[in-house]
C-alpha cells in the first residue's frame, strides 16, 4: 500500500486552488490548509507536521521541522533564499505564465505601432473619418522589420521571441549564457553586450529576475543608449529598471514610450490602492500601464496547479523534481 504524504496548502479549504490541486493529484496526499487569517501560531503548528509546503506569503519557517519540499505555485523567489529555508528542504517554483505574458507584451507592442485602441478607434467614434480614409494619413508603423531586444532570455523571453518572429521582426537577446536558437534569435549576447542591444532595439523587453546583479540594471545610462523612438517594456521585476530613470526617460520623451506591468509600490493593508510609483506615471501619455496582471488568466492558473500536482506526484514516487531552485541551508 502506498504511503499517504502530508502537505500544507496556503489556501482555504474548498478554494478554487485547493480544488484544482485535489483534482490533478494522482498520488495519495492528506491536505492541511492555512490562510493568513488563521494566524502565525496556527501556521507554525501545522507546518511542523507535513512533508511539503505549497504556497507563498508565509511567516518564517520554525526551527526543527522535517519539511522536505517547499513548492511555490508561482515564479519569483527574490523574497527568500537558502539561508531562510531549513537545511535539506528542497525549494521549487512554477512557471506556466510565459505564454500569457508574451501575449500581453505583443499587444502592447502592436498598440505602439498602430495606435488602434488609444488613437484611431476613439477618434473615429467621436469624429468619424476626420480627414482620414484609405489613402490619407497619418500613417502608422509596422511590426515587420522592427528589432526587439530581450533582456533576460528565459521562459518569457523565448515566448516573446516566437511571437515576434511570426511578425517578421529581428530578435536580439541577452542572458548570462548564450543559447543556440538560430530559428528564434538573430543576435545573442551576454550582459557585457548590453550596449549593442540597447542601441539597435526598437523595443527593449525586460524579463530578467531581480537579484543583486540586475537591480537598477536599466538606469539613466542605459536609457541614454536607446534609440529616441525606442519603447521599453518591463514584465520582469520593477526594480530591474531604475524608477527615477524610467520616469525621466518617459516624461522628457527621451524615448518613445513604455509598457509597464511590474512596479515599485504595491497594495498593502495600510494602503490598499496606492499609485504604483512615487512618480506620476499615470499622468504620462506615452505609457501603457497594467497592475502586474499580464499573466493572469484562468488557463494560466489551471496550468500552474497542474504542474504543482505533477511535481507533488514526482515527490511521492521518489522521482526527480522539476523547477529545482535551491536547497535550504539554514541550521535549526
Amino acid at each position: 500500500m502506498s504511503k499517504t504524504h502530508r502537505l500544507l496548502l496556503t489556501q482555504p479549504k474548498g478554494s478554487p486552488r485547493y480544488e484544482l490541486l485535489k483534482k490533478n493529484l494522482k498520488t495519495d496526499w492528506e491536505i492541511e490548509t492555512w490562510a493568513k487569517d488563521d494566524g502565525e501560531d496556527a501556521f507554525r503548528e501545522r507546518v511542523a507536521d507535513v512533508d511539503v509546503l505549497v504556497g507563498g506569503g508565509v511567516p518564517d519557517l520554525p526551527k526543527g521541522i522535517p519539511l522536505k519540499l517547499f513548492q511555490i505555485p508561482f515564479t519569483g523567489f527574490d523574497w527568500t533564499g537558502p539561508g531562510k529555508i531549513p537545511a535539506g528542504t528542497v525549494f521549487c517554483n512554477t512557471f506556466e505564465h510565459e505564454t500569457t505574458i508574451a501575449e500581453h507584451v505583443l499587444a502592447g507592442m502592436l498598440e505602439f505601432q498602430t495606435g488602434l485602441m488609444r488613437e484611431t478607434h476613439p477618434m473615429m467614434k467621436e469624429q468619424s473619418y476626420n480627414g482620414r480614409d484609405i489613402s490619407k494619413g497619418p500613417m502608422h508603423r509596422e511590426m515587420r522589420g522592427a528589432t526587439v531586444g530581450i533582456v533576460g532570455y528565459g521562459h518569457i523571453g523565448r515566448e516573446v521571441a516566437k511571437r515576434c518572429k511570426a511578425f517578421d521582426m529581428r530578435v536580439m537577446a541577452l542572458s548570462r549564457t548564450k543559447r543556440n536558437e538560430p530559428d528564434l534569435v538573430d543576435w545573442y549576447g551576454t550582459l557585457d553586450d548590453m550596449d549593442t542591444l540597447l542601441a539597435e532595439s526598437d523595443f527593449v523587453i525586460v524579463t530578467a529576475p531581480l537579484n543583486d546583479d540586475t537591480r537598477s540594471m536599466i538606469d539613466s545610462n542605459a536609457f541614454g543608449k536607446m534609440k529616441p523612438d525606442a519603447v521599453i517594456c518591463n514584465v520582469g521585476r520593477g526594480a530591474v529598471v531604475d524608477e527615477a530613470a524610467l520616469y525621466e526617460a518617459l516624461s522628457s520623451k527621451q524615448i518613445r514610450g513604455g509598457i509597464i506591468d511590474v512596479w515599485y509600490t504595491y497594495p498593502s493593508k495600510e494602503d490598499p490602492n496606492p499609485w504604483p510609483s512615487k512618480f506620476p506615471f499615470q499622468k504620462l501619455d506615452n505609457i501603457i500601464m497594467s497592475p502586474h496582471n499580464s499573466a493572469w488568466s484562468n488557463e494560466m492558473a489551471n496550468r500552474r496547479w497542474a504542474f504543482v500536482a505533477a511535481n507533488l506526484d514526482r515527490f511521492a514516487r521518489g522521482e526527480e523534481l522539476e523547477n529545482f531552485c535551491f536547497e535550504g541551508t539554514r541550521q535549526g
